[in-house]
């Protein structure tokens, strides 16, 4: 019986692969070619949350060979080629094919094999790649656009990770400019996440108030994740999606202070407790706002919500203050979000 490898996390392992297996037989079948290697784009170990758990699909000894585009046309097919009929069968006991899951032919697994490898060394360039993976070519004029339409979480992935080998100088200056945004998106970018607290923070008390408090528990754990992503933003890290915000937020500079905050806020039964947990978060995080010194001083203190009694920050008051600051009037001028309930429901059928 085959046993089972010690858990070795997955950049540590790809850096390995390369350095190892997937560099020697490189420079065998096509010796002296320039090229860059890393292990980027999605996968929990590019971010650095894999656990053994991660095994069960697209986890193990993969990587990305990045080539001149004209050698990619020449050479690709080849080194493929060499790569599927010489890697070792097993690397560091975790085997180097790839099989289906079975339950669908895009997800597949690491199964031993007898026959040649499919292996997950990614051929391609770099622009190819940058543009598949974001949908621009980020080694071309980064344009407001792009910087917006594009998930925090793809970001995240082209950002984080690691490059083993960078022969061509193309992914350390690409990973550069994207590494954050440009400083008037910044705050654009954090304008949006304080407006998005301010078209809910009331509706904590008032679902409350009518007696539904399931609506208020709904409300609370929607402003607890703007909150968090607002943490994010504010550190200069781009939020992943849902599977690993709270881990992301846990090693912010306000994870171990707002954590019980906001984890006492949900496990609230009542909308009073939950409002108290709320105004406490809003006072930390508008805080931590001041201390950026964006913009001037935004009073952190809750209050009442005009002439209702329901606690409040008045989040919009950052929103505003933080427009405020952009002198760029292209991006000054882009309009803040609209409340999201507002907008009509899209179903994928």
């Amino acid at each position: 019986m085959t046993s089972t490898p010690a858990f070795l996390p997955g950049l540590e392992l790809a850096r390995r692969f390369y350095t190892e297996a997937v560099g020697p037989l490189l420079e065998e079948a096509a010796p002296g070619i320039p090229h860059s290697a890393a292990r980027i784009g999605p996968g929990s170990e590019v971010l650095g949350y894999d656990t053994p758990r991660s095994a069960d699909h697209e986890w193990g000894p993969r990587l990305q060979l990045f080539l001149h585009p004209r050698d990619v046309s020449r050479h690709a097919g080849r080194i493929k080629d060499a790569l599927a009929e010489r890697l070792p069968k097993t690397f560091l006991g975790f085997p180097t094919h790839f099989a289906p899951t079975g339950e669908t032919r895009d997800i597949r697994v690491m199964r031993a094999t007898d026959g040649p490898v499919h292996h997950r060394v990614e051929i391609t360039h770099v622009s190819s790649w940058f543009t598949e993976t974001l949908g621009f070519d980020p080694t071309s004029a980064i344009t407001p656009a792009h910087w917006l339409a594009t998930p925090t979480q793809r970001l995240a992935e082209v950002t984080a990770g690691a490059v083993f080998h960078d022969g061509l100088h193309a992914l350390a200056p690409v990973r550069a400019a994207l590494r954050w945004y440009p400083h008037d998106l910044w705050l654009y970018v954090l304008a949006c996440q304080w407006q998005r607290i301010a078209h809910e923070e009331a509706f904590v008390g008032r679902c409350g108030e009518v007696g539904d408090e399931l609506g208020s528990a709904v409300v609370a754990a929607r402003l607890a994740r703007h909150l968090m992503r607002l943490c994010l933003l504010m550190d200069r890290r781009y939020p992943p999606y849902g599977k690993w915000l709270g881990s992301a937020f846990a090693r912010t500079a306000a994870g171990d202070r707002l954590t019980p905050v906001l984890t006492a806020a949900l496990a609230a039964t009542d909308r009073h407790e939950r409002e108290h947990r709320l105004a406490t978060a809003y006072e930390i995080v508008g805080g931590l706002h001041n201390r950026l010194g964006l913009t001037d001083r935004v009073d952190p203190t809750t209050r009442p919500y005009h002439s209702r009694p329901f606690r409040v920050l008045r989040a919009d008051r950052f929103a505003q203050a933080l427009m405020a600051r952009i002198p760029d009037p292209t991006i000054r001028e882009l309009p803040l979000p609209e409340p999201a309930d507002t907008e009509p429901e899209r179903h994928l059928w």
